[in-house]
């Protein structure tokens, strides 16, 4: 089970590496290690477990997270919708590719955070409003997937990890809160 402590933090030289790919189809390990990942992510929303397990809530989580080099992600997006708790998306995605993005950006008008990251760090993260992204399941089956606002939001920070590319690296130094007109603000 993977807890907080298995978590590297920034600093740690993995975070800033390139990925490598999984071959295809994953091994037996690669999977455990996606549905392990997956499972955090669902522990770290449930108030009881994220409490027992001293969990910090999390949608995404990438394979360098772990210190672990690999291009494979994890998202779990809970469901706004009281009526129906299915997620709006729950998957592990190996070797997950943007394949084209709309010409609007979008950024969360709280900012962001990460789990690898123990601080607060203040400005808008801009980022494509919506994305087509390609990626293998455990089973090693391609699938092409179209997402917008939050969930594509999610992707595109998990698959940042995978180029070693951080949250904050997109924010603008001089002016944190500065946006270009048209940029779409999810609250």
């Amino acid at each position: 089970m993977i807890t907080m402590d298995d978590i590297i933090r920034e600093g740690n030289p993995t975070l800033r590496e390139v990925a490598k790919e999984v071959p295809m189809p994953p091994t037996d390990e690669e999977k455990k290690l996606g549905e392990e990942m997956l499972e955090f992510l669902k522990n770290s929303q449930d108030p009881v477990k994220a409490e027992e397990l001293h969990l910090r809530g999390g949608v995404g989580l990438a394979a360098p997270q772990l210190n672990i080099s690999k291009r494979l992600i994890a998202v779990h997006v809970p469901s706004n919708d009281p009526e129906d708790e299915t997620p709006i998306l729950s998957t592990v995605m190996f070797n997950p590719k943007i394949l084209s993005h709309s010409v609007q950006d979008a950024c969360l008008g709280e900012g962001e955070g990460c789990l690898s990251v123990d601080r607060e760090v203040p400005g808008y993260v801009v980022r494509h409003a919506r994305v087509t992204v390609s990626y293998y399941d455990e089973a090693g089956v391609k699938h092409k997937r179209r997402l917008k606002n939050y969930e594509a939001i999610v992707v595109q920070h998990e698959i940042d990890h995978l180029n070693g590319v951080m949250f904050y690296d997109h924010i603008n130094e001089e002016n944190p809160f500065a946006l270009k007109e048209g940029v779409l603000v999810i609250e």
